[in-house]
């Protein structure tokens, strides 16, 4: 799994791919398609594409998105001191959201060169699901018990599909 991120503007474009192996990745990035693609990128950044590869640490299965899907990348990073015990509860988050009404994919991504940066991938059927699972009592205490545990702030960007 791959993440990318890079700010076009006034907003952000996110990337998030699957691959089969490490080679399968290395040759899709290395193609000439991919390097032209990021070529008519580069002049819209505001900054450089930040690439990190990942694996998935609470993965479940993914429902089909509609066009009014809301899709959630949010960053944690968690103290040193405190990982095993965050990682319990991200895995405890990620199976309570999945119960959610309106909840398409809700995954736990570990990133490969730091092990206390997560990535939470989430999609959910619209605007209205997404505010109801914030508000949900799931969800506050993740939250709350997050905050001793975390190493920055709590990181969440919400993208709408390119279709």
């Amino acid at each position: 799994m791959r993440s990318s991120s890079a700010s076009i503007g006034r907003g952000d474009v996110a990337f998030l791919e699957k691959w089969q192996d490490a080679n399968a990745q290395a040759s899709h990035a290395t193609a000439a398609d991919t390097k032209s693609f990021y070529d008519k990128l580069k002049p819209l950044l505001a900054a450089p594409i930040d690439a990190r590869a990942h694996s998935g640490y609470a993965v479940g299965p993914r429902k089909s998105a509609g066009a009014r899907a809301v899709f959630v990348l949010t960053h944690v990073d968690l103290i040193g001191a405190k990982k095993d015990e965050g990682l319990a509860a991200l895995k405890q988050l990620s199976a309570d959201s999945a119960k959610d009404a309106g909840e398409l994919r809700y995954d736990v991504l570990q990133q490969a060169s730091r092990p206390n940066h997560l990535t939470l991938a989430e999609a959910w059927r619209g605007k209205a699901a997404l505010e109801a699972h914030e508000a949900a009592a799931h969800t506050r205490k993740f939250r709350d018990a997050l905050l001793p545990m975390s190493g920055s702030l709590y990181d969440q960007r919400l993208y709408k599909a390119i279709r």
